[in-house]
């Protein structure tokens, strides 16, 4: 069966999470990255706000 990226364990949206699980990773390692790309892109917020309207739930 084929992987489907959906929203994973709720802290806010979810999102962090879901790709977490997707890519086989930690969630705090993925939420670490989403903060890293706020803080020095300025992108991840707004694709996690993107995000969080598009990828569907369990």
């Amino acid at each position: 069966m084929a992987k489907r990226l959906v929203k994973g364990d709720k802290k806010i949206f979810g999102v962090c999470s879901g790709l977490a699980n997707y890519f086989d990773m930690d969630p705090t390692v993925m939420r670490l990255l989403f903060i890293a790309g706020f803080l020095f892109f300025g992108t991840g917020l707004l694709l996690y706000i993107i995000m969080a309207f598009v990828v569907p739930d369990k």
